[in-house]
C-alpha cells in the first residue's frame, strides 16, 4: 500500500470533527416535584447523549446535588428533594466538563478507560488522556 492510499485510509478512519463542540447538547432536563422526591423524567435521553453508564451519571447527581437518588422502572431517576431543573443543568454542566468534554481539545469524543489502574478519560478526537475525579 503505498503513501497516498495510507492517507486515504487514515483520513476515511478519522472521527468527523468538523463540526466542532457545537454539535454536542445536553438535553434541557424535565424535573418535576413528586411529594418528597424530584422526577428527572428525560433521564434516559441524557444518558444517551452522554454516552455514559447510568450507574456513574446517578452516583456523580447524588454526590453533587448532596441527596440520595433511585432509578425507577420507567428509567427515571428519582432524587430525594425539591430540586430546580436549574440546579439539576448545573450538575449536569459539572459532569460533562469532568467526565464527557477533553480537556485538550473540548470536544466530547471521549470514553472512560483505566489505563495501568488509574481511570482516565480517553479523546477519540486527539488523543489526549486525563485524569478524572474519583466518585
Amino acid at each position: 500500500m503505498d503513501y497516498d492510499e495510507q492517507l486515504d485510509r487514515a483520513i476515511a478512519e478519522t472521527p468527523d470533527i468538523a463540526e466542532g463542540s457545537d454539535r454536542f447538547e445536553v438535553p434541557d432536563p424535565e424535573v418535576r416535584p413528586e411529594g418528597n422526591v424530584t422526577v428527572y423524567e428525560n433521564f434516559q435521553t441524557t444518558l444517551d447523549r452522554l454516552d455514559r453508564s447510568e450507574e456513574h451519571v446517578t452516583k456523580f447527581l447524588q454526590t453533587d446535588l448532596g441527596t440520595s437518588a433511585s432509578i425507577d422502572e420507567k428509567g427515571r431517576v428519582r432524587l430525594t428533594g425539591d430540586f430546580r431543573a436549574r440546579r439539576v443543568a448545573d450538575a449536569l454542566e459539572s459532569y460533562v466538563d469532568s467526565f464527557v468534554r477533553c480537556q485538550e481539545c473540548g470536544l466530547p469524543d471521549t470514553q472512560v478507560v483505566t489505563e495501568q489502574g488509574t481511570r482516565v478519560l480517553k479523546c477519540d478526537a486527539c488523543g489526549a488522556l486525563s485524569p478524572v475525579p474519583d466518585l
